[in-house]
């Protein structure tokens, strides 16, 4: 299933969808008045939850045009967004770096989220803004002290992410640590819709890239991650209790601009393009 959080002229707030394809989406608020209307709220509802979901798919009622909605970052109010830093071993090799041997943590700030086709705000604070396409996968379960082999009973599903980065806050200024450069606003596209794990065929055997203005500038595959979802959640968990709705941002693979020669950086006027074989597509204004 492909969970979707919307907007619509004839209703108020955030409503919960079920893409059906480019052109239909199904209300699940209208087939049962019962779901929350956000996101996290319903993956808090757990598998009774996704049963509703399933009877709203094979019902083919409630289905409105997507061209009329708007359409939300699947997932706008994570207690947590959880990133992890230097886990595609091309990217790696492109820094000219060792392959770390325990994941890198970092995190944004839940304020960061923006919609699959919201604007990335440049800063005045920053000249060095670059793009990271990265897969993200979202927590359905709650758990602390996870094992591995039980990892993906909390995984709710995977989307697209942007992790939009200040380079210059991220590498020169604030002691080098990556925070302030990573949580600008609008510094974390999501969307455009949550891809429930049953409804993908390897989340690790996926084409990932990322165009600036039409150009290729990442073109790679989630195969070259290090440290895959279930290792993720196993050494996160060990610190933090992870709850429904937390985002988990996987890293990004080679061609990002600070390591280009020269380097290149976003300026507004720039459109940038994030792409995920089975996920999809999100496609950002710089402004």
């Amino acid at each position: 299933m492909r969970l979707i959080q919307f907007q619509s002229s004839t209703s108020a707030g955030r409503r919960i969808g079920l893409e059906l394809d480019g052109e239909r989406v199904i209300d699940l608020n209208a087939f049962d008045s019962s779901l929350p209307c956000g996101m996290r709220e319903f993956l808090e509802g757990g598998d009774a939850a996704l049963q509703i979901a399933k009877r709203a798919l094979d019902s083919g009622q409630h289905i409105l045009s997507r061209s009329q909605l708007s359409i939300l970052a699947p997932i706008t109010n994570p207690e947590k967004v959880i990133c992890i830093g230097m886990n595609y071993v091309d990217h790696c090799q492109e820094q000219n770096v060792p392959v770390p041997k325990e994941p890198i943590i970092f995190s944004k700030f839940p304020s960061t989220i923006v919609g699959p086709y919201d604007s990335i705000v440049l800063p005045t604070e920053s000249q060095e803004v670059d793009w990271e396409v990265e897969l993200a996968f979202v927590i359905g379960k709650k758990g602390k002290n996870i094992k591995v082999e039980d990892a993906m009973e909390h995984v709710a599903g995977y989307t697209v992410a942007h992790d939009v980065s200040a380079r210059d806050w991220q590498m020169k200024r604030n002691g080098k640590q990556w925070l302030l450069g990573k949580t600008f606003d609008t510094f974390c596209p999501l969307g455009p819709a949550l891809v429930t794990k049953d409804s993908i065929s390897d989340p690790h055997g996926l084409g990932i890239r990322c165009r600036v203005n039409g150009k290729l500038v990442q073109d790679s595959n989630t195969n070259q991650m290090v440290f895959r979802t279930e290792a993720l959640i196993a050494w996160v968990s060990q610190f933090v209790t992870l709850n429904p709705g937390d985002v988990f941002l996987t890293g990004t693979p080679p061609g990002v601009g600070v390591f280009r020669k020269p380097p290149v950086f976003l300026k507004a006027g720039d459109v940038v393009e994030c792409e995920i074989d089975e996920l999809g597509v999100i496609s950002n204004p710089v402004v």
